[in-house]
């Protein structure tokens, strides 16, 4: 096993950022990608008009590469916010108002994954309240991406980076993911599993996987310290997704990591060559 046996596919939302939205997925396809996914691209727009979904859905099939994950809409990302569906107002009324919007989009496109960020703590807002509201909104979340055949992900995030967020371990993840599973009845409630963010929590990272690999619908990676490409930092990516593949793990790996310097493009020098 290694790296060359991992089916990869690269995060828009991080890398080629320096090129417009529309001309990403060509450029991953031309650095030798056959997949990708994305934060919700308009960070202000959680229905945003029909012709600027249909401009993005062009530019993927034009592209000839497959999308294979969405968030659905999550604030301001990058930026302070970290999720809408646990914030009461406005911001979970737009995250309900993205649902279909976002799933229809992914069902255009074959996309089977759907990520539901949960968002920070709220001050003047009691914890149990907001989690209330979170799983109301996750749970009409799982019905929305089944509805179209898809899994919804729940992600924890680190809390050096997110310290407002309640979701920031393995544990805590899946155990919403149990609670939407068991609210729905459906079980599509997946984890999504972020090496990085796990690591920046100071996890157990083969515990984790060992663990919840069963439980576990997409996977993410960025090395540590620095969220740069693997061989950056520190940490033992390519054993790591080793050990996931062998406990059952065989779907794709989303690159989530930061290019640095460079052009994006020249950000994948760690891969093996293609035969």
């Amino acid at each position: 096993m290694g790296y060359s046996d991992q089916r990869f596919n690269v995060n828009l939302s991080i890398l080629f950022t320096e090129l417009p939205l529309l001309e990403r997925p060509a450029a991953a396809a031309a650095a030798g990608f056959e997949a990708v996914e994305l934060w919700w691209p308009w960070v202000d727009a959680p229905t945003p008009e029909q012709s600027e979904l249909d401009a993005l859905k062009r530019a993927i099939e034009d592209a000839g590469v497959q999308l294979v994950g969405l968030n659905f809409y999550a604030g301001q990302l990058p930026g302070p916010d970290r999720g809408a569906l646990s914030i009461p107002g406005e911001e979970s009324a737009r995250f309900r108002a993205n649902l279909a919007v976002a799933a229809d989009f992914a069902e255009s496109l074959g996309c089977k994954a759907l990520n539901a960020l949960y968002g920070n703590r709220v001050p003047g807002v009691a914890p149990a309240v907001q989690d209330e509201l979170a799983l109301e909104n996750l749970v009409l979340a799982a019905r929305e991406a089944d509805r179209v055949g898809a899994v919804l992900l729940i992600e924890a995030l680190n809390a050096v980076e997110s310290p407002l967020c309640p979701i920031v371990s393995a544990p805590k993840a899946v155990e919403i993911v149990d609670k939407v599973n068991a609210a729905t009845g459906i079980g599509n409630a997946k984890f999504l599993l972020d090496l990085y963010h796990l690591s920046m929590n100071g996890e157990d990272l083969p515990a984790v996987i060992e663990q919840y690999a069963a439980k576990t619908g997409h996977v993410q990676i960025a090395d540590n310290p620095g969220r740069g490409a693997p061989g950056t930092g520190s940490l033992p990516l390519e054993d790591l997704l080793d050990q996931l593949h062998k406990a059952g793990y065989d779907n794709w790996v989303g690159l989530e990591y930061k290019a640095g310097d460079r052009p994006s493009a020249e950000a994948f020098d760690w891969l093996p060559a293609a035969d």
